[in-house]
């Protein structure tokens, strides 16, 4: 299993110990079946980074079954359930590849597993300055929750004859990652592109409904790729087919997350580089064991506080505070604090506002689009930083965070070279996240506007 997980990952046996906090002599020694695993917190730590069961590993290392028989049709179905989970997680790059190729051509995003429909993403990169942001108070309706028998797949029984009844229930009991709050997020609700300005209507709507539909139809295209690798089709895929058109705001809840490429820009180069983010799968529910752009988050409130529902209506404020977590580790905005985010005050916002203003950092919004194997929703931005601002405001980057690992490129480097061929290398040859790719593919598109304004 680790061998398969390394493969996978394209990891080195040195790579997998670091992640494990062990010496590469022990993966080695375990890999070839010289050791054997005897601490159980070890096994558990195994057990989180394969998304494995640990009652499964603790059987596979020698002991006796702990729960459960083959006739017990509850045992039988989490078990299942969890296999295609970890089917999922350990394969999203390859099975969005393999999904892309049921829509149609003219909704493929530049040959990433990203679709769009005409109209959401503009004819050039729109400065965030330059996007309106709309309100719709009061709940919205949707046709599909993921309650539907459709989805029966992506549900696994939670007593003899009964049904979890929502993926997200299955996942907080069956497969918990560390990160996993329902938190009130921005709803999508309409989207306009035009005289180059852009306009995005919003409610407001839980994060786990955008879960039981996106993370459910990836499930569903896991058990059918699983079934039948070479037959995927919408036949196969009920749940899927329920939606329908998947750019309909009113068919379901589409909740987007902001993907941001942060660009290190040296001016008198002509050049930039940029970092990437490893989604650790113990820790996340979603793009988990990829490689995305970062800093990356959904777009809600910091807390469920009225005040902080209108004060954090903003991307750029969404932007710089998932840039402040995931990049210098400060504490996520949970809604444990009682006052809303005096942004103004805030000395990073602070600073990064006044270098936007003096040109030294531009925000563009690259558009809108869909990850074909989840159709989770993701708006597309860009941060270009020049190289003294980066290396003055973000001098104490953090490796590790909540999420998973920064990648930074070679040893010494503030970054991976932002090149033809490290963006073609990283979009098809290595497990990036669908709105990583797409942010890295719009960008090289788009790079002399990007890097000269």
């Amino acid at each position: 299993m680790l061998k398969s997980y390394r493969a996978t990952h394209r990891l080195t046996q040195r790579e997998l110990a670091t992640r494990l906090l062990i010496d590469q002599t022990y993966v080695s020694k375990i890999e070839r079946g010289v050791r054997g695993i005897k601490d159980v917190d070890f096994l558990a730590r195994v057990a989180k980074l394969l998304g494995v069961p640990l009652n499964e590993l603790y059987t596979a290392s020698g002991h006796p079954a702990q729960a459960g028989t083959p006739a017990d049709p509850v045992a039988t179905s989490q078990r299942r359930w969890l296999e295609i989970r970890r089917h999922l997680n350990q394969n999203r790059a390859e099975l969005a590849a393999a999904v892309i190729a049921t829509y149609p051509e003219n909704l493929r995003v530049r040959n990433v597993p990203l679709i769009a429909e005409a109209g959401w993403l503009p004819a050039e990169p729109v400065p965030l300055a330059d996007i309106t942001l709309r309100w719709v108070e009061g709940p919205q309706r949707v046709a599909v929750d993921g309650s539907e028998p459709e989805a029966f797949t992506a549900r696994p029984l939670r007593a003899p004859g009964s049904a979890y009844d929502r993926y997200t229930s299955a996942v907080r009991y069956l497969d918990p990652p560390t990160l996993f709050e329902n938190r009130p997020s921005y709803r999508l609700l309409d989207l306009r592109w035009a005289n180059e300005r852009g306009e995005m209507t919003f409610g407001l709507a839980n994060y786990f409904d955008k879960l039981d539909i996106s993370e459910a139809v990836g499930h569903e295209t896991a058990a059918a790729m699983m079934h039948s690798p070479a037959s995927l089709s919408w036949e196969n895929l009920p749940f899927r087919s329920l939606i329908g058109d998947p750019f309909d705001f009113h068919r379901r809840a589409v909740i987007p997350a902001i993907t941001t490429l942060m660009l290190r820009r040296r001016r008198t180069h002509g050049t930039a580089s940029f970092l990437l983010h490893w989604r650790d799968p113990a820790k996340v529910a979603t793009a988990s064991g990829l490689y995305d752009v970062i800093p990356a988050g959904e777009f809600q409130p910091s807390s469920m506080a009225p005040w902080d529902l209108s004060n954090d209506f903003d991307l750029w404020r969404n932007v710089v505070r998932e840039l402040s977590e995931e990049l210098l580790g400060t504490p996520e905005h949970d809604g444990s604090r009682s006052m809303p985010i005096d942004y103004e005050a805030w000395p990073l916002y602070r600073a990064l506002g006044k270098a936007r203003d003096e040109g030294r950092v531009s925000v563009y919004c690259l558009g809108v689009a869909l990850d074909a194997l989840t159709l989770a929703t993701t708006i597309m931005t860009v941060l270009v930083i020049d190289d003294d601002v980066f290396d003055d405001l973000l001098a104490d980057l953090v490796q590790s965070n909540a999420e998973g690992t920064t990648v930074f490129g070679e040893p010494g480097q503030r970054g991976i070279p932002f090149t033809g061929q490290n963006v073609n290398r990283l979009l098809t040859s290595e497990p990036m996240a669908s709105p990583g790719a797409g942010c890295l593919a719009l960008a090289w598109r788009y790079r002399g506007l990007l890097l000269s304004s």
